[in-house]
């Protein structure tokens, strides 16, 4: 299984976890191995790395590229499901968990995948290759549902000028490709806008989300993932659009807030110690040369976490 990713922010990424030889690791979306063969290159013989991805075609390479390695354990599942994981393995915590939100390269490249609007292929974007399909909610969800989708996901300023030529052209005929829904999106988009950026960029990434209730997998796999590490252990997590890191910026302040009592308070009498504290101040990002290298990084923030506290509020 050829299953090429390039991993972004590969040596920041792998510092932020701060890496001990014999601690156990988890990559939650561990795609074509690049950063799990990062975190190997730092363990020992005594380490463990186990390897999850909801997509079966990273499953495969992953058993390809690391089946032999006695320390890494491989398991299809999604990381909002961490916590039950780590318990059918008997782990009772984790020294570092990686996320690496969003839609691979390899899914990206493979047209039949559908997740592309540069390529003609059936119209689906599910990562687990279960589920409903990106064809069958363009052809189905009512006008004012697209609109949220669109709006919500996609932060689509001219949504509703979509959703309605959606509902034009599917009573036509079904909507199955991406490039016939490539070209609706682009023939919606205002003249003067289409020269941007690809007017349906918008339109299929609020589609991949939808299909694969990527948000909701994130809420849970962030709380699973923190809630999973030992004191001292570390979350990184690198995410490619605002919706994702704004979830991530914002929980991981819940988990460094202390003190809540009011301001005005002379003591502190809430006793509220933060769970976490935050390893970069701000998130990471790529330098010039990887953008120059991986033009698909130029989007790409990392933010890390460390657990401190048993209690997390």
């Amino acid at each position: 299984m050829d299953f090429s990713h390039k991993p972004v922010l590969f040596h920041q990424t792998i510092a932020s976890l701060g890496i001990k030889p014999d601690g156990v690791y988890l990559d939650g979306t561990a795609g074509g191995g690049g950063h799990s063969a990062g975190i190997l290159q730092q363990l020992g013989s005594s380490g463990r790395l186990i390897c999850l991805d909801q997509d079966p075609d990273a499953i495969e390479a992953l058993a390809e590229r690391f089946g032999s390695d006695q320390r890494v354990t491989i398991i299809k599942s999604n990381f909002s499901e961490i916590p039950s994981v780590i318990s059918s393995l008997g782990v009772e915590a984790l020294d570092g968990v990686l996320m690496d939100i969003g839609v691979s390269s390899h899914q990206l490249d493979c047209a039949e995948r559908g997740f592309s609007y540069h390529c003609d292929a059936p119209l689906d974007m599910r990562m687990s290759r279960s589920g409903t399909t990106a064809a069958e909610l363009v052809n189905t969800l009512p006008f004012r549902e697209l609109v949220r989708i669109l709006s919500l996901y996609g932060e689509e300023k001219f949504a509703k000028q979509i959703a309605r030529a959606i509902e034009r052209e599917r009573e036509l005929s079904p909507i199955e490709t991406t490039g016939r829904l490539a070209e609706i999106v682009k023939a919606a988009y205002p003249a003067a806008k289409r020269h941007d950026k690809h007017p349906a960029r918008k339109t299929f990434q609020a589609l991949r989300i939808a299909v694969n209730g990527e948000l909701d997998r994130l809420s849970e796999g962030l709380d699973g993932a923190f809630s999973s590490l030992k004191i001292g252990g570390r979350l990184s997590v690198i995410t490619f659009h605002s919706l994702e890191d704004r979830m991530t910026k914002q929980r991981m302040a819940k988990w460094c807030e202390g003190c809540i009592c009011p301001k005005d308070f002379p003591v502190c009498v809430c006793g509220r110690k933060p769970a976490a504290r935050l390893v970069l101040r701000k998130p990471a990002a790529a330098d010039p040369q990887e953008l120059e290298e991986n033009p698909r990084s130029r989007s790409a923030k990392l933010r890390c976490c460390e657990r401190i506290n048993t209690i997390i509020y």
